[in-house]
């Protein structure tokens, strides 16, 4: 990813699969941009086992974190298993994640069309 297009939200921090195991989490960003639909970048700090991606309690612990950072709504939920990477699961967000993302600096793309 590009860092000039990334919004940073977290820091390092480590969270629990439904196993039970660490996983270290280096940071959680979004891109700066888009048209209403925010992904949520999870940089991991090594190598994702098959189905990280979609284990529901590192989801829930991810989603309790960003709580802590002013985020209101449910857990995010997993992403599309393409788009996942060794180091680098993508989570989708729900409808309340984008007025938490527009406080952190994200710019609504579709939000200029609202007024037609």
């Amino acid at each position: 990813m590009n860092q000039d297009t990334d919004i940073q939200l977290s820091g390092p921090f480590k969270a629990n699969d439904g196993n039970g195991r660490s996983v270290d989490i280096k940071a959680l960003r979004i891109f700066d941009e888009g048209y209403g639909v925010v992904d949520l970048y999870v940089d991991l700090a090594a190598a994702a086992s098959d189905g990280l991606h979609r284990d529901q309690k590192l989801i829930s612990e991810i989603s309790a974190r960003l709580r802590t950072l002013g985020y209101k709504g449910p857990d995010l939920t997993a992403g599309d298993p393409v788009i996942q990477e060794k180091r680098l699961i993508v989570l989708d967000t729900p409808d309340e994640f984008l007025s938490f993302a527009v406080r952190q600096g994200f710019k609504d793309l579709a939000a200029e069309f609202d007024d037609e």
